[in-house]
């Protein structure tokens, strides 16, 4: 049994690209986690899309024994957390299973935006901080400046700062004597009651759902029975293990330890993320705060381009879904799009892996509605709705008032692009809220309404920045806006699958981008086409296309030519007003991904 004070339990966080796994990765090397043969680059991002792309996705744990120089034998427990906004509930629970953080800032680029909201959720739990400079042996590396910028723009002290480089090694055993002396070791009593904290869980093929747990207090030991607080489901252990970064069976888990416990659970609906276990037969009368859920804030409607592969979808999504509970979807038909799903998402770069896994892992060729948001809609009776799905919006004349998401972002840019990131801003409806400058540098700090930034924010600001600017955002709260729905009717019939939520101000002219786009793109009838823009029963936009015209002149000539003219012309519009009544428009797929183009250049 370990000593918990030789315990350290931290997580290492960072913006996108600063060097977190390869940093993990040369010390699980100096730790002797893996052999030099076992070892590979990004070791703790096991998904093919996270060594593809170079991000990480999930949080991943791992329990390393490490002698100190002092000649005491440690054991680390590192969780590797992701970078990117759209994945930092997977870096709040990381933090909240452990005492301190490794702060990793690339000391060519130095402090970004998502280093600022990771290491401000750090402080708000009251986390011992080690500041650690990456990518030392770059000639554009530059120390002394980067500790002035976290001192400037985070606010923490730097004299305990360590330079390193995650590729050659240099600065891994100086940031190990550091985690043994500067971090704290966990608290927790082992003869207490067991309490412990479900920081994550997955679903395995083989054994399961397997749950990561954090021993506050007392011990998990194999054939215990424990009970989950949240449901007071009762299940009995079969497995205790640690990951060394290998699954590792072991007896029982004491306090202050992270590793992962298999009960038989099926589902993954039953493991609930922040959840507290204690033992069945000596309960805790009060459950751990546990963190707030993750909940999707943007959707958006997935169809297969071929109707019969539906059932693939079906299936695809409910075997991303047991890995990924903060990913959400419920069917819907579309009369232009046939049978699909409303899907939920944490941001538009989880959009994009769920579609890429879907269309890569299980060969679906997918088509994605427009993304938007959740929107509160108030009506004149005093009900208050969610609105996710556009179609589904509530006639004009019994809204009171419609309430749009609002963010705070933080943007972090060379000054010299200020100009055109302050103009994007302004475009999107954006109120400024503060600007300060460390160095050549600017924080710029901003409200904005989410559906704006969902689009092509993030495309257009790396644009604009050449790539240098860095961008964070938190959700804040709701405020009313002057949004209406706009409609799109292709011979005089409404097509769900194009309406959208949008600002008064832009519905004009995206209406009439819409109508042009789309008499370019649906082929020509026998018949004349009408398409147009509506805000409720207003039209606001119209373009048609012509029908083809057969000529039934030609033959006829002689005596009485006009009056027999005249009447096959009759008899041929009245054809043509049947065939436009009962006639029915075939919209290509090319059509809405024309309409989705629209919305993302606007």
């Amino acid at each position: 049994m370990s000593d918990i004070k030789q315990i350290r339990n931290f997580s290492i966080i960072a913006h996108i690209d600063h060097g977190k796994s390869t940093i993990a990765d040369r010390i699980i090397s100096k730790c002797g986690g893996l052999t030099d043969r076992e070892m590979k680059a990004q070791v703790l991002d096991s998904m093919e899309i996270e060594r593809e792309r170079g991000i990480t996705i999930k949080a991943q744990t791992v329990r390393l024994k490490y002698k100190a120089k002092d000649g005491k034998d440690y054991i680390l427990n590192i969780i590797d957390t992701p970078g990117h906004v759209d994945f930092s509930y997977e870096v709040s629970r990381s933090l909240y299973a452990c005492e301190g953080s490794l702060l990793i800032v690339d000391s060519t680029q130095g402090v970004e935006a998502q280093t600022l909201a990771n290491v401000y959720q750090a402080l708000d739990i009251n986390h011992e901080i080690i500041p650690i400079l990456n990518k030392i042996d770059l000639p554009a590396s530059d120390t002394e400046k980067t500790k002035k910028e976290i001192e400037d723009v985070i606010g923490i002290e730097t004299s305990n700062a360590i330079s390193c480089s995650g590729k050659t090694g240099e600065g891994i055993e100086d940031i190990l004597e550091s985690i043994v002396k500067i971090l704290p070791p966990p608290k927790g009593k082992q003869v207490d009651k067991l309490k412990s904290l479900l920081v994550d869980s997955w679903y395995d093929s083989y054994l399961g759902v397997v749950i990561l747990v954090r021993v506050i207090d007392g011990q998990i030991k194999k054939n215990m029975k424990i009970k989950l607080m949240s449901n007071n489901q009762e299940h009995i252990i079969e497995k205790v293990g640690v990951f060394t970064p290998k699954p590792k069976d072991i007896e029982e888990l004491n306090s202050g330890e992270i590793g992962f416990i298999i009960t038989g659970i099926k589902s993954l609906s039953e493991t609930k993320v922040g959840d507290t276990i204690c033992d069945a037969h000596n309960k805790i009368e009060f459950p751990l705060p546990g963190f707030k859920p993750s909940k999707p804030v943007v959707f958006c409607g997935l169809f297969p381009v071929d109707s019969s592969e539906y059932q693939k979808l079906k299936d695809g999504l409910a075997k991303l879904k047991l890995n990924d509970s903060s990913f959400s979807y419920e069917g819907e038909s579309s009369s232009a799009l046939g049978l699909g799903f409303r899907c939920g998402f944490l941001g538009l770069l989880h959009l994009e892996i769920i579609t890429q896994r879907l269309e890569r892992e299980f060969d679906i060729n997918l088509i994605t509605t427009t993304p938007g948001v959740i929107y509160k809609v108030q009506k004149i009776n005093g009900e208050i709705i969610n609105l996710q799905n556009p179609s589904s919006m509530p006639d004009p004349s019994q809204i009171k008032i419609i309430e749009e998401p609002w963010i705070k972002a933080t943007i972090i840019t060379p000054d010299k692009y200020l100009g055109s990131i302050i103009k994007i801003c302004q475009d999107k409806r954006g109120i400024q809220k503060n600007l300060t400058y460390s160095g050549n540098r600017a924080v710029l700090s901003y409200e904005l309404p989410l559906n704006e930034v969902v689009f092509d924010f993030y495309d257009r600001l790396k644009s604009v920045s050449s790539g240098y600017a860095s961008f964070d955002y938190e959700i804040t709260d709701y405020k009313e806006g002057n949004l209406v729905k706009l409609g799109v009717l292709v011979n005089g019939e409404p097509v769900d699958a194009l309406a959208t939520i949008i600002h008064k101000e832009f519905a004009q002219k995206t209406g009439r981008q819409i109508c042009e786009k789309l008499k370019d793109l649906i082929p020509r009838h026998n018949f004349m086409i009408p398409i147009q823009a509506a805000i409720g029963g207003k039209i606001i936009a119209r373009e048609s296309i012509k029908g083809f015209k057969k000529d039934v002149l030609t033959k006829i000539h002689g005596g009485g030519a006009m009056d027999r003219k005249r009447k096959l012309l009759e008899k041929q519009k009245k054809g043509k007003a049947r065939a436009k009544q009962f006639g029915k428009v075939e919209i290509p797929q090319e059509a809405f991904i024309g309409v989705l183009k629209i919305n993302k250049e606007n």
